[in-house]
């Protein structure tokens, strides 16, 4: 059972990312500020569900959420600042955007960088513990996974509508064939699935 609050003083909002480790696309992250008694059986970390339940459950956390909204930061900028920095960019960016504006953030994971003077917590693995983190993963992850079957219609031969710009075997094979389109972050190591070798 996730619970709905770090700590119950002040306006919380869960913040989370997603597309760290892909060899493509932008870095998404959101931030969502939920009714203390929002609740929902099925929300949970994105990865232990599936594409059609995080797709329900973004319509119904857009609903019911006090605020939410979504940050972004492209490879150009991942290949600039290096991939952790552009995480915290980019739930800095989503905290921007709230309509409301928290008082106490709940990140997940063990780092983050301060968002101005707010207070925050780092929860290794927050995603599965509270309801907030958890949406936040289900926005970042549905709408950085709508962004990446848009650029795919662009190269289809990469197969990001599957992949989402993970490092599949597919995909790498690809790159070391034909190279990098410019959603490629350029910074990244890709590896040959066979060989292991360096681009």
């Amino acid at each position: 059972m996730l619970l709905s609050r770090y700590q119950h003083q002040f306006i919380e909002a869960g913040c989370d990312e997603a597309g760290r480790g892909c060899l493509a696309g932008p870095v998404f992250a959101a931030a969502v500020i939920l009714p203390d008694d929002f609740e929902h059986t099925l929300l949970n970390d994105s990865k232990q569900l599936s594409e059609e339940v995080r797709y329900e459950l973004r319509m119904e956390i857009e609903q019911k959420a006090i605020a939410h909204a979504v940050g972004v930061v492209d490879n150009l900028e991942i290949d600039e600042i290096n991939i952790l920095n552009a995480s915290f960019l980019a739930m800095h960016r989503a905290i921007e955007k709230l309509a409301l504006t928290p008082q106490f953030l709940i990140i997940d994971g063990n780092r983050f960088n301060k968002y101005k003077t707010m207070p925050h917590q780092c929860v290794i693995g927050g995603d599965g513990k509270y309801l907030s983190i958890a949406a936040a993963s289900i926005l970042a992850k549905t709408y950085r996974d709508d962004y990446m079957k848009q650029i795919a219609m662009e190269h289809p031969e990469y197969d990001w509508h599957k992949n989402k710009g993970y490092p599949t075997i597919k995909h790498r094979e690809t790159v070391l064939k034909i190279g990098y389109t410019p959603y490629h972050r350029r910074t990244f190591r890709v590896t040959d699935p066979q060989l292991e070798l360096e681009l």
